[in-house]
């Protein structure tokens, strides 16, 4: 189990002049990533190091963005303002959390620009509706080299993730022990009884820390 991607959801600019700006801090290079059909949303792609990725997201004009808990999430956040959507863990088998959280996973694909088709298996994005300090869960059901995080080069790396919630509510869900610490990722709680959310994240740049 691994945080996999940040999500952020497009400013009232739209997908790609917040996907720039997002980049122009980050000092990477954005990539479009097309087309979730399931969802109804699109997203552009900022890579990063060890095989992580940020995600700009935006909502489309399509039937599909209202009936899946995915775009409405989107639709959601952009019409707040854009920000912060949520984190993803990725895990090599998601039936242990299936069994877990008792449901099933649904299907996730997604149309880069250049034909090629990336697929997943999801499990939680009505809980990041209900409770939005949760992260969901995928498994990735496409070879590594189509990974996200290969879109581009990248010496930018995930720091640290700032959540409006409480620690506990979050290992609890994800089936950890309570006193889990993440090695490689910084995760700070705060306003445990304030409205949940992803708040910020903190990456490690050549030019140094940056938080957005």
């Amino acid at each position: 189990m691994r945080v996999d991607h940040v999500s952020y959801a497009a400013e009232s600019g739209g997908l790609h002049d917040t996907a720039e700006r997002l980049a122009e801090q980050l000092g990477v290079a954005a990539v479009d990533g097309g087309v979730h059909p399931r969802f109804g949303t699109r997203n552009v792609i900022l890579p990063l190091a060890e095989r992580r990725y940020v995600e700009v997201v935006e909502v489309l004009d399509h039937p599909a963005s209202d009936k899946a808990p995915f775009g409405q999430a989107v639709r959601a956040r952009s019409e707040a303002g854009g920000g912060w959507l949520g984190w993803v863990v990725a895990v090599d088998d998601i039936h242990p959390v299936e069994e877990r959280l008792g449901r099933e996973s649904v299907p996730g694909n997604r149309h880069r620009p250049d034909g090629v088709e990336l697929r997943w298996r999801q499990i939680g994005v009505k809980g990041l509706l209900a409770d939005p300090q949760l992260p969901f869960v995928l498994q990735w059901e496409t070879p590594d080299d189509l990974h996200p995080s290969t879109a581009g080069p990248s010496d930018v790396r995930l720091a640290g993730l700032q959540i409006a919630g409480d620690a506990h509510r979050v290992t609890d869900w994800l089936g950890l022990p309570s006193t889990y610490v993440a090695q490689d990722v910084a995760f700070q709680f705060v306003a445990p009884h304030g409205t949940p959310g992803l708040l910020a994240c903190t990456f490690d740049t050549p030019n140094g820390a940056v938080t957005v």
